[in-house]
């Protein structure tokens, strides 16, 4: 597929299949994703779901071609119709920022901290805009003023330290916003947050989202989150989706034994002086690609036949899937 394809208005925002990233160095080779399949339609928001070491965060570079150089992978990727790895570097440099653009986790070591925040934004639209830097400086304060930075003029000349971290979070959100991309990426943006400024900024970027008609996709460990943001989840596990599915439905009867466990672990109101349940055991490594159920060593309802080969993507519900013999 051309790198410059024109997408259709039915198609996909996102379009991932059989996505498999390796990385190999001198002394171990790791198979981080293993056959990743995914659709997001335009103006939906996906949360991926997991463990460290799952797999989510490098399937969300992966999307941007954000990977070392060590890294071997395999499978599409279509952000917007655009064939990203077929993206010359000159192509990448335009495709982020307009098309896709992501929030990181800790803006701190995201924003450069030698820049005021009002000349990082402005830049990216300079870069990406081609516009005088009056234009730009205009944009950078309606774009803080968007993200509901208190005092956004005054703000425009601060640097990063000097903003708290709910504020650095929300310029960090002002500055993927800069110039408007069909496709946001946010990798665990809310971790740092205390719990109140966590939720604040959460129902930031939904507003955000529904106002800009953007596709997200989220990744977090935290069900609240998902439930709080998502129309959609997909669940990771050693780097292979075991299920997905609308949120409501997905977080009230979870089909897989590792998103019952994941639910089963969660601190919920009403739990005090209760025993929290934990999934036994931890993640596999990933030097090998698993040839069988990842998930069997810790699994409550394993069976022979999860030992044997990797299970099919079975959908027993419409709109519902999951990697499990037992469904």
């Amino acid at each position: 597929m051309s790198a410059m394809l024109k997408p259709e208005a039915s198609a996909p925002l996102v379009r991932l299949r059989d996505l498999g990233v390796t990385f190999v160095t001198r002394d171990r080779t790791v198979h981080a994703v293993n056959g990743v399949s995914l659709d997001l339609m335009p103006g939906e928001v996906m949360c991926i779901l997991g463990e460290s070491g799952s797999g989510k965060s490098v399937t969300l570079r992966a999307l941007m071609k954000l990977l070392p150089k060590f890294a071997r992978v395999s499978g599409g990727i279509e952000v917007a119709g655009k064939d990203v790895t077929k993206m010359s570097e000159g192509q990448l440099t335009a495709f982020r920022g307009t098309d896709v653009a992501m929030i990181f986790q800790e803006p701190m070591t995201a924003m450069d901290p030698v820049f005021t925040i009002g000349r990082q934004i402005a830049e990216t639209v300079q870069r990406h805009e081609k516009v005088s830097r009056t234009v730009a400086d205009a944009r950078a304060l309606e774009l803080l003023e968007l993200v509901q930075i208190p005092s956004a003029k005054r703000r425009l000349a601060a640097y990063p330290h000097e903003l708290s971290g709910g504020l650095r979070q929300r310029a960090m959100i002002a500055v993927a916003l800069a110039c408007r991309p069909k496709l946001l990426l946010a990798d665990e943006p809310t971790t740092a947050l205390d719990a109140t400024v966590q939720i604040q900024v959460l129902l930031l970027l939904r507003e955000l989202q529904e106002k800009l008609n953007m596709g997200v996709i989220f990744v977090t460990h935290d069900l609240g989150v998902a439930g709080e943001i998502a129309d959609k989840v997909a669940v990771m596990y050693a780097g292979r989706v075991v299920e997905e599915g609308p949120v409501g439905g997905l977080l009230s009867g979870p089909l897989h034994p590792y998103t019952q466990g994941l639910l089963g672990a969660t601190v919920h109101s009403g739990m005090r002086g209760q025993r929290l349940t934990t999934i036994p055991g931890a993640p596999p490594m990933l030097d090998v690609a698993p040839t069988n159920c990842a998930f069997s060593p810790r699994c409550p309802q394993v069976r022979d036949e999860c030992l044997a080969r990797v299970p099919d993507l079975r959908s027993p519900i419409p709109g519902r899937a999951a990697r499990c013999v037992l469904v």
